[in-house]
């Protein structure tokens, strides 16, 4: 016999939302339920109207079979845009993974007479859910639960057995085409649960900055008729709430009065009450009880309350009247070992590291996050931009306006909205993203300002209509990656009408998040600005056995640290599991690498997002200013610290003054500057005083730093009489601790940036990594020997003047490379020469301790730093240009008995010290090809080009190109 629910083929039909699914509602049920999660009997099938047959293996719930054993014939696949079929919605593909999973579950004898709900945490994407072989339901929507009543299909006492079918593909796949991997499985808990056959089918709280707490109740009985008598009654951290009697006055007046849905309010006005923000994320508990006629309680639901307020004011973002700046992140459900499973204590995680790094949102790109996620950020302090799961990007146009998928709309952005309504973190509703912009998004727009008039929308295609269009379903201007320029002009226009915060402004693809600073100066400084949400939190790489090819699975745990993968194994990005249509390393775009380690533009941010800032003050002292919205500095303690030039360091405490938000105060210097010393430059680290939610005391948050005194200017020195320079008959120099000559570098291993935004195409055509080095002349003049050199590439000719003088203990080496018109934006300019072995620990006065370059590089105090050469690369998914230091004053490179080379530069440069050439990294896909060299590779850059966002997004400013013409530097290089 046709299976009921197959015979619908609900794979291929968007007005079928469901069937047999309850209604959406905010009562948290996983209290007291029988968790269903663990190994689950399992087949593969190769389509959904393939018969289940021959032998079971099985799949672990929750989880994903692409990256199980049990799902070997269908691996992981990363598209961008692209869907990964070709057949035009609403269509799937004939091959269509379609996993059945089955187990027996034992109905508790005391559940008898109650109501009894099967809940499947998500799945993806689509659900057919069979008990005992009947048919029971079907849901969509990949990213949200899905209930259905068992009440009648089970017994209490008995065993029976659940099966539930995930077809991978389906008119849903359409709306669900996100930048991301894809998976197929179940992806979050499932559970059984019961209630009283009275009971809460939903709970709304409502509760306002003013204290006043409203808490609206709906109420069902499965018996039919709701009983006389029945009420509900509450408490707030213990204080008692009573039903509303003019609530159910009111409601009896207009005839809202029902047999079959009972509605309630418990209200209350909370004196003094501690409001709720993302500095101060102040919690009340919540009980909610249904009561039977007689008193007695048939069902509680509990909430975690925050009493705040959001509201747009002219242009203007407010929470709790005042205009917030959204420092923000995009992030979405991974892990490398699971996929799309992620369990509470990595959410945690997640976002105990956004808030350690000045992070105060999120938006969950793109799609309802975890139940689990909101209780965090709730707790943890965190603004939330809840967005729900529609992106059709390859069909956007079509299906913005298809009627078919009407339902669809409605439904995914109505059921969000139903479920998180209660959160305080949620402050703003997202239709979805990159789906054009058509009468289905007006339609769930509609919807959600009638059942929640207390947040505002958003949606990024509504800008198409333009920023300042008040008819459109956006609350908000919410462009992607305008460039700085246009985002000041129009505040300045006179036009502007609504905040401008973009969904996403800076793509942290690779060696990226270039003038990350630039972007923050104008959003301070310029009104009708409000911040943004960088793309995104992850680098989306999965640990892969390179023997095989196959996911690590759960086996994984404990073979990646730092970033890194264990020998043997690697991070995939598209294309790495063999699929021939992807979209390659764009999947590995975030500010933390796969298993959550920093990269380096993360104390980028957590320094534009210091909440304590300083600068100098008439030479003696300085201005601290407090650059929150809601807290003192009461829990911050801070210690002052002096970098000299000359190497010492001198430290001590400071004490903070008590400023409120957006205060300043004038301090004098908690020390006397010495007189000595050159150059000298105050750092204030800033430290949690005592223990918060999310760091332990002693957590550094921020450390904003001032120069005290600039470097005097010095002239070089005498050349070293009797001294000689030796260069060979090809002009290089040669010298015993060096294995390669400086010489003349333009070329840099392209950054992903370079790639995608077409800069390292261009450079390939100027033939700027295949330059071929002519010796002109050779000159000896006195110590003095000066070579000049020519480079030619494909589009023109680099002239290039090295001066060898003899100094006491080395050489200055003084040089001047001519770049031709053509070469009117080149990577860098400078000299790389290589190292012999040995060389292993850099000690260096400049910028750091981590990776920084010129447009990357508030985020990296001026100080004396010192690791192993080892740790100074950062390994970005696929191999490119990085480990550089910004601003670079002299370093030294060293062995274990301190024998090395010492280099002063003649000002602050960008410098490298790597194991591995620009051919080497430019070579190479992942990591696990690279062969590190036994030397060191050395890069001393006059000028470096900046990193831009232009893989997605806008390129570097101007003023951090390298120009055609003459670039001059010098430097001495010493034997220690």
């Amino acid at each position: 016999m046709t299976d009921p629910l197959s015979a619908l083929r609900p794979w291929e039909a968007p007005e079928v939302t469901s069937w047999g699914r309850l209604p959406m509602n905010a009562v948290d049920r996983r209290s007291g339920a029988l968790p269903l999660d663990g190994d689950w009997r399992f087949q593969l099938l190769p389509a959904p109207d393939a018969p289940v047959g021959g032998a079971w293996s099985s799949s672990y719930v929750p989880g994903v079979w692409t990256m199980q054993s049990a799902g070997a014939d269908d691996l992981p696949q990363y598209t961008n845009v692209r869907m990964p079929y070709t057949e035009f919605p609403p269509q799937s593909p004939a091959a269509n993974p379609t996993g059945v999973y089955e187990r027996e579950m034992d109905v508790p004898d005391d559940w008898a007479g109650r109501r009894i709900v099967l809940q499947v945490g998500a799945a993806e994407s689509v659900l057919l859910v069979h008990v005992d072989g009947r048919p029971v339901g079907i849901s969509k929507d990949s990213h949200l639960a899905a209930e259905f009543d068992l009440t009648d299909v089970v017994r209490p006492g008995e065993r029976s057995v659940v099966r539930l079918t995930v077809v991978k593909w389906s008119d849903a796949s359409h709306i669900e085409d996100q930048d991301q991997w894809w998976h197929g499985g179940i992806t979050r808990s499932v559970l059984l649960y019961a209630t009283d056959p009275l009971y809460l089918a939903d709970v709304t709280v409502r509760a306002a900055y003013d204290g006043d707490l409203r808490v609206d109740c709906r109420v069902r009985d499965t018996r039919g008729a709701l009983p006389e008598g029945w009420y509900v009654s509450g408490d707030l951290d213990g204080r008692l709430l009573a039903q509303d009697t003019e609530f159910d006055r009111v409601n009896a007046e207009d005839d809202r009065v029902s047999d079959f849905l009972g509605e309630a309010r418990v209200h209350a006005t909370i004196p003094d009450v501690r409001t709720w923000n993302a500095e101060t994320p102040e919690l009340y508990d919540l009980t909610v009880r249904l009561h039977r006629p007689d008193g007695t309680v048939a069902d509680i639901s509990r909430h975690r309350v925050g009493f705040r307020d959001v509201e747009i004011v002219g242009r203007d973002l407010l929470v709790n009247g005042e205009r917030v700046y959204i420092r923000g992140v995009n992030r979405h459900d991974f892990h490398p070992l699971t996929g799309r499973t992620v369990s509470y204590d990595d959410m945690r995680a997640d976002l105990v590291l956004l808030k350690r790094f000045g992070f105060n949102a999120i938006r969950t790109s793109h799609y309802p996050n975890d139940p689990a996620l909101y209780d965090l950020a709730d707790e943890l302090g965190l603004y939330v931009v809840d967005e729900a799961d529609i992106e059709s990007h390859d069909h956007a146009h079509e299906i913005a306006d298809d009627p078919r998928y009407l339902n669809a709309f409605v439904d995914r952005v109505s059921r969000m909205v139903l479920r998180d309504k209660n959160h305080p973190s949620v402050i703003i509703w997202s239709l979805g993203n990159e789906s054009d912009y058509g009468a289905n998004h007006d339609a769930a727009a509609g919807w959600v300002r009638r059942h929640d008039p207390t947040r505002p929308l958003q949606y990024e295609g509504a800008a198409k209509r333009g920023w300042a269009d008040p008819d459109v379903a956006s609350d908000i201007a919410c462009p992607m990656y305008a460039p700085i320029v246009d985002c000041v002009a129009h505040a300045l226009s006179g036009e502007q009408t609504k905040p401008l915060i973009q969904c996403e402004y800076s793509h942290a693809m690779g060696n990226s998040n270039g003038t990350l600073a630039d972007h923050w100066a104008a959003i301070e400084s310029t009104p009708g600005l409000q911040g943004g949400f960088i793309w995104e939190f992850w680098d989306h790489g999965i640990l892969q056995r390179v023997s095989d090819g196959r996911p690590a699975g759960r086996a994984g745990a404990g073979l990646y640290d730092n970033g890194v993968a264990a020998p043997g194994h690697r991070w995939a990005y598209g294309g790495d599991f063999g699929e021939p249509l992807h979209d390659g390393a764009f999947i590995a775009d975030g500010v933390v690498f796969p298993d959550r380690t920093a990269k380096p533009v993360l104390y980028e941010h957590r320094e534009l997002a210091a909440p304590v800032r300083i600068r100098c003050y008439q030479h003696e002292g300085i201005v601290l200013a407090n650059h929150q919205h809601f807290r003192g500095l009461d829990w911050l303690a801070a210690r002052w610290e002096l970098s000299l030039a000359d190497g010492r360091v001198l430290t001590g405490p400071a004490e903070l003054p008590d400023l409120r938000p957006g205060e300043t105060a004038a301090v004098p210097l908690p020390f006397t500057l010495p007189e000595d010393g050159g150059e000298a430059w105050l750092t204030l680290r800033v430290t949690t005083a005592e223990d918060e939610a999310w760091a332990p005391r002693g957590t550094e948050v921020c450390a904003p730093q001032v120069r005290l005194r600039a470097a005097a200017v010095t002239e070089p020195g005498p050349a070293a009489p009797g001294r000689t320079v030796r260069v060979d008959d090809d002009g290089l120099l040669v010298h015993p601790l060096l294995t390669a000559a400086p010489v003349l570098s333009l070329w840099r291993a392209p950054t992903d940036n370079d790639e995608l935004g077409g800069i390292a195409r261009r450079w390939r055509t100027w033939g700027l990594d295949t330059l071929v080095r002519k010796v002109v002349s050779v000159r000896h003049e006195g110590e003095t020997v000066t070579v000049l050199a020519e480079y030619a590439g494909t589009a023109g000719v680099v002239r290039h003047r090295q001066e060898f003088t003899p100094v006491e203990g080395g050489v200055r080496v003084t040089e001047s490379a001519e770049l031709p018109p053509e070469f009117d934006d080149v990577a860098r300019v400078g000299s790389v020469f290589e190292t012999v072995p040995g060389l292993d620990l850099l000690e260096w006065f400049g910028q750091g301790p981590w990776e920084s370059y010129p447009d990357r590089s508030t985020g990296a105090p001026v100080g004396h730093y010192a690791l192993p050469v080892d740790e100074l690369f950062t390994p970005y998914l696929r191999p490119q240009e990085s480990g550089g230091r910004h601003g670079v004053r002299r370093f030294r490179l060293s062995a274990s008995d301190a024998t090395g080379i010492a280099v002063e530069l003649d000002e602050p440069r960008q410098v490298s010290v790597t194991r591995y050439r620009a051919e080497d990294l430019t070579a190479a896909a992942h990591h696990d090809e690279l062969v590190p060299r036994q030397g060191c590779v050395v890069h001393l850059d006059a000028a470096h080009r900046g990193l831009g966002t232009a893989s997605c997004g806008p390129d570097t400013a101007p003023s951090y190109l390298v120009p055609a013409g003459v670039h001059r530097w010098s430097w001495t290089l010493r034997a220690l």
